[in-house]
């Protein structure tokens, strides 16, 4: 007989009769309703503290937690409920005729609703300056083991840990006779648990000293959907987005128009938006197969639009577009004129959606104007059993930082060029060369297995060596031979941007001087794999 097994026969329970409720919780938000639902239906509430007198305040009577247990509450509140009139009325298996004998004998009253919210851990160590004491006593003790024992026991308890399912919860007891269905319970028992982890796991986080990189990780993220598929039609898939969502990160996003979002949808979205994010005064991003097309800042959205679609038209067709403005509708106007799958924008003027919106097949997004501070944030990729996890890449633009290293010094014009097409090469698979002329992309080589391939890729893109003539040329890692500075010498390219750090620099920077090539070190490469 294995451990806690029995011979007795169980009975079978399928709807449950709320009589008794348990309730203890932080988050006050629809108590007083859900304490008048209940109270409509006859449900006896037992209660502490806080939550008790709210209820009270509300016009709903309680009973203390004190009266029940016959004990009083001690420990500046840390013992409460953890007693055996709660955890035996909670942990009774209905179905067992000898659980309810046992707490029959000792006086125990079965309670067959629970609503706990737990004390906010996650917002308390948050604050600036909070103590280990203060984060300590808001560890909850006696929330967790009064939600573990009711969802352990759901075949005759329900439990409820967010005031958003209040109001489901009291539409079935109304039209289920105060009951609650299996079914319910069992569902509520699996958001129970998946609270106490998220819940564990967070004090796990603040107690580890090495915040950044601790020995272990648990990952809590939420679903938002179904897709399709996944990156082709024989793949499932979902989206997930992480537990707290700053304002601005691009699962805040909210959708407005057209078909529900495909994975590749979603991932070209991610790399339009945070390339938008780079750029201060109007810009304008194309993105096709998670690389840009074309890149472009300007006065405006429409013309740096313009100029980020003119880089690369024919790669641009059915791509997904961003812009760091409000979209207005002569901007839409242009937006219509080609074939785009997506564009993600802070905001649409209404004129601008009644424009854009005549397109059916456009998915048109918005995730506000705030833009968030990525620094603390993790990139995370998932490897053959295993995480890789580093930092995200920080800008790297300080052009106080760099090096020129030819003899010839670059134009103001040229180092304008030369930081918007390093910021641009940051975001581009690597092998990526960008080519940039006023600041706009005119040729981008991504992805190539040689930097050599990829500079005569972005060169062909341009349209060859006098389309190319007078722009910059950045380069995500450094030039390992001369190859890739003689292909920018004989497409008319005046200025390069590159970390540096090759063993043959000095060759590379010899090449330069010849060309005529003004040539900036940065120190900082930018793979992407």
């Amino acid at each position: 007989m294995g451990l806690g097994s029995s011979t007795e026969n169980l009975k079978e329970i399928k709807d449950v009769k709320i009589r008794r409720a348990l309730i203890s919780v932080s988050d006050k938000n629809g108590l007083d309703r859900l304490g008048q639902g209940l109270k409509k239906h006859g449900v006896e509430i037992l209660s502490t503290g806080g939550t008790a007198a709210y209820l009270e305040g509300a016009g709903v009577p309680v009973t203390s937690v004190s009266d029940v247990t016959k004990f009083p509450e001690m420990l500046e509140g840390r013992v409460k409920t953890l007693h055996p009139a709660i955890h035996g009325g909670l942990l009774a298996d209905r179905r067992k005729d000898s659980h309810l004998k046992q707490i029959d004998e000792h006086g125990i009253v079965p309670i067959d609703m629970v609503v706990v919210n737990l004390y906010p851990f996650q917002e308390t160590v948050k604050k600036e300056g909070v103590t280990m004491d203060e984060a300590i006593e808001n560890i909850d003790i006696g929330g967790p083991s009064m939600i573990r024992s009711a969802a352990k026991n759901f075949y005759g308890v329900a439990v409820i840990v967010s005031p958003s399912r209040y109001v489901e919860i009291l539409e079935e007891m109304d039209q289920n006779d105060g009951s609650l269905k299996l079914e319910t319970r069992k569902d509520l028992a699996k958001d129970a648990f998946e609270h106490t982890a998220a819940y564990d796991e967070a004090i796990y986080e603040y107690m580890e000293d090495d915040h950044e990189y601790p020995p272990m990780i648990k990952l809590v993220f939420e679903k938002v959907q179904d897709l399709r598929y996944g990156e082709n039609p024989h793949q499932k898939a979902a989206y997930y987005r992480d537990e707290i969502v700053m304002p601005g990160m691009l699962a805040s996003m909210q959708q407005l128009h057209g078909p529900e979002l495909s994975y590749n949808n979603i991932l070209d979205l991610e790399a339009a938006w945070r390339i938008i994010g780079e750029f201060m005064v109007p810009a304008s991003v194309v993105i096709k197969h998670n690389n840009p097309s074309g890149v472009a800042v300007a006065d405006n959205c429409i013309d740096a639009f313009e100029r980020a679609w003119n880089c690369d038209p024919v790669s641009a067709f059915g791509s997904v577009l961003s812009f760091n403005r409000i979209v207005d509708k002569a901007l839409a106007e242009k937006i219509i004129e080609n074939f785009s799958e997506a564009v993600i924008a802070p905001g649409f003027l209404e004129e601008a959606l009644e424009v854009l919106t005549t397109k059916k097949n456009l998915r048109i997004l918005t995730a506000g104007e705030e833009r968030p501070d990525h620094s603390s944030i993790k990139d995370i990729k998932r490897v053959d059993g295993g995480l890789l996890i580093q930092d995200m890449d920080p800008h790297g633009d300080n052009r106080e930082e760099m090096k020129v290293v030819t003899k010839l010094e670059p134009s103001d014009e040229q180092w304008e060029d030369l930081l918007f097409a390093w910021r641009v090469a940051k975001h581009v698979k690597s092998n990526a060369i960008v080519l940039v002329k006023n600041l706009a992309t005119i040729g981008i080589g991504a992805g190539q297995m040689s930097r050599v391939d990829s500079s005569e890729l972005s060169i062909k893109k341009a349209g060859g060596p006098d389309k190319c003539k007078g722009a910059v040329l950045a380069s995500d890692a450094f030039f390992p031979f001369k190859d890739a500075l003689e292909a920018a010498k004989a497409a008319n390219i005046k200025a390069i941007i590159q970390p540096g750090g090759s063993i043959r620099d000095d060759e590379v920077i010899e090449a330069a001087d010849e060309a005529g090539i003004a040539m900036v070190f940065t120190g900082m490469r930018h793979f992407r794999h």
